[in-house]
């Protein structure tokens, strides 16, 4: 498995991501992971492909460790994967969907808002879920889908969604609209694998627009991250040895 994450200039991130990765290999001791990153990190895609060819393997699955399937997924992973084929006939390269708006790490998120000592039933609770945004209104909406998700099981009086970058209701609007319905405590909770410079922006403007506002943790090594990842690989490998069969 190569495990591909975004990239960040924040060293946050890569300790984050690395861990998640570990986590992966941990519950998979047979299956030899590799982690690389798009853009800010190294080790490259390029770079961890290169290495594999060149340890005489046969084949890979790259499994984006992304939440959403907007370009990086689309068009510049395939973009590299498919000049990295060219490089190593020999070697088949097989992408994964992304992790993706998984329930289980919807729950994940769930967990790490109940880590800052939010309880399930607290009635006098709203949740911002927090995410990067989109050109996109369509994969907007999806991410504002996740938010009854986000609330099942729960008591919490109202959960919406907030972006970073791109769309609207940033998250000033999004604590306006809640403390407007009576909310009393409001947690902000980042639909980001991991920490950095977008995460941080949306903590202090929350921290501005409300100074008790509650920040949660990223989703980060949450073990839930390894279970969708695996998912992700072994459906890759089943779609690929299917096609396989029917040629």
């Amino acid at each position: 498995m190569i495990a591909v994450a975004h990239g960040s200039r924040d060293p946050r991130s890569a300790r984050v991501v690395t861990a998640a990765v570990a986590a992966i290999r941990a519950r998979r001791p047979d299956l030899d992971v590799r982690l690389c990153f798009l853009d800010l990190n190294a080790p490259s895609v390029d770079q961890v492909v290169d290495a594999v060819a060149a340890e005489g393997h046969s084949a890979a699955v790259v499994v984006p460790l992304l939440l959403g399937s907007a370009f990086h997924a689309r068009v510049d992973l395939p973009g590299i994967l498919a000049a990295a084929r060219r490089r190593h006939p020999q070697l088949a390269i097989v992408q994964s969907e992304v992790l993706g708006h998984d329930r289980r790490l919807v729950a994940a998120v769930r967990d790490r808002i109940v880590a800052t000592g939010v309880t399930t039933d607290d009635t006098r609770t709203g949740v911002v879920l927090a995410a990067v945004g989109s050109s996109d209104a369509r994969a907007n909406d999806r991410t504002r889908a996740l938010t009854s998700v986000l609330a099942e099981g729960t008591r919490w009086s109202e959960t919406t969604v907030c972006f970073a970058t791109s769309a609207e209701p940033t998250v000033g609007q999004a604590i306006s609209l809640l403390r407007s319905r009576g909310v009393e405590r409001i947690v902000i909770a980042p639909w980001f694998l991991a920490p950095g410079r977008l995460t941080d922006r949306l903590g202090a403007a929350a921290l501005q627009a409300a100074p008790d506002t509650i920040f949660a943790d990223t989703i980060g090594a949450h073990h839930h991250v390894a279970d969708v990842a695996l998912d992700r690989y072994d459906a890759a490998v089943i779609a690929e040895t299917r096609t396989r069969l029917s040629a």
